[in-house]
């Protein structure tokens, strides 16, 4: 774990950028900026629609917020080089301005040397545009699900004419039954936390927000993603236990994470 010393402040601690949400899923923007919120960041922005933010700001009033002028991702922030971290697509949707704000977002994020967590509706649209695989940046992490890497891979967003594997500084994280969590140079890994309580919507609306506070608070792409993944499960079984695997949400997730990190200290 990385130190937090005493006479340090929140400006030491890192900013992230969430860009989530839409009218359709507001929720997922509640669930990753609390996620964030309880990472170790120091800051959290979230830019969305004014109806995820409203959502949001009733349930975690320590987020700050960037309200978008329409009813998904249309623009993109302004001085994006406030951020140390940027995650992005949790209940995004795929709107064609979604699509060109990605875009921006992503080509902003390489050319400052912003990493990114890349999840959800982000990943269907790099799958829809393979091109926009080539703007991001190295140690960044992508999380997804089995739905949306065979997309991906179906998409030539890992073939020759994309990036090459051997050349990407990305993460790459297989959620699923038992994670996998692989590197460009070779290094694979095999999460050992988690159960099937956690098969539920807004699981990895959670673990996004988690591993980009990570991120932001400056862990490199790799143990972000590492402590992220067995965070998350530890706090899942540990719910399991409590409450059986099939009595709790992804709220309750949040509020669990502290296991994990009170199991690692």
């Amino acid at each position: 774990m990385l130190p937090r010393p005493n006479d340090s402040h929140k400006g030491n601690y890192g900013h992230l950028l969430l860009v989530c949400g839409s009218n359709a899923y507001s929720g997922a923007a509640v669930l990753a900026t609390g996620a964030a919120l309880k990472s170790g960041c120091g800051l959290v922005t979230l830019h969305s629609c004014a109806r995820a933010l409203q959502a949001t700001v009733n349930k975690y009033p320590s987020a700050m917020l960037s309200e978008d002028p329409a009813g998904h991702f249309s623009v993109v922030p302004e001085r994006l080089e406030r951020f140390s971290a940027i995650a992005v697509g949790p209940g995004l949707g795929q709107d064609p301005e979604t699509m060109a704000a990605l875009k921006e977002l992503m080509g902003a994020a390489k050319s400052a040397g912003i990493p990114m967590v890349l999840d959800a509706d982000a990943l269907n649209l790099i799958a829809a545009n393979f091109r926009l695989s080539r703007l991001i940046p190295d140690g960044s992490v992508l999380t997804p699900h089995p739905g949306e890497l065979k997309r991906l891979e179906e998409s030539g967003a890992f073939a020759d004419d994309g990036p090459c594997l051997e050349d990407i500084g990305w993460v790459l994280v297989k959620k699923g039954w038992h994670t996998r969590i692989t590197t460009a140079s070779g290094e694979a890994y095999v999460n050992t936390t988690g159960n099937a309580g956690m098969a539920k919507g807004g699981s990895g609306d959670v673990l996004t927000g988690l591993i980009g506070g990570l991120l932001a608070r400056g862990y490199r792409a790799l143990d972000a993603a590492l402590l992220g993944v067995w965070i998350h499960g530890f706090a899942g079984d540990r719910l399991s236990e409590e409450c059986t695997p099939e009595a709790y949400s992804s709220l309750d997730l949040i509020e669990a994470l502290y296991k994990g990190f009170k199991e690692l200290y």
